[in-house]
């Protein structure tokens, strides 16, 4: 089982920068990958972003791409995702979720592992 839990959530202003972070614990050497959701109100939970835990390959929806980063830290078994030039449409509770597998970011119950999610709010 692996534990995962967000953090660095808020309240910012357009234009503004927000970094999350996802701390993950229990058995991380089964995580193959790490991702980052996101649901706002309303809408159907989307992909944002993803890693994968050994090599470090990062793919991003094309929403967020140039704007938003991926990483992670295998010695602290957490990831992150820096987010910057952010905009309303940006206002959603942020989710990471791991697998022990490849995934289909287009189909996020699958994935093995949730964190409780973070609520990021971008006032204009």
């Amino acid at each position: 089982q692996v534990q995962l839990v967000e953090s660095g959530g808020g309240l910012v202003q357009a234009g503004g920068s927000l970094r999350l972070s996802c701390a993950a614990s229990g058995r991380t050497v089964s995580i193959y990958v790490m991702n980052w959701f996101r649901q706002a109100p309303g809408k159907e939970r989307e992909f944002v972003a993803t890693i994968t835990w050994g090599r470090g390959i990062t793919a991003y929806a094309d929403s967020v791409k140039g704007r938003f980063t991926i990483s992670r830290d295998n010695v602290k078994s957490t990831g992150y995702l820096q987010m910057n030039s952010l905009n309303p449409e940006d206002t959603a509770v942020y989710y990471c979720a791991a697998a022990t597998g490849p995934r289909d970011p287009r189909f996020p119950s699958s994935y093995d592992y949730w964190g409780q999610g973070t609520q990021v709010t971008v006032s204009s």
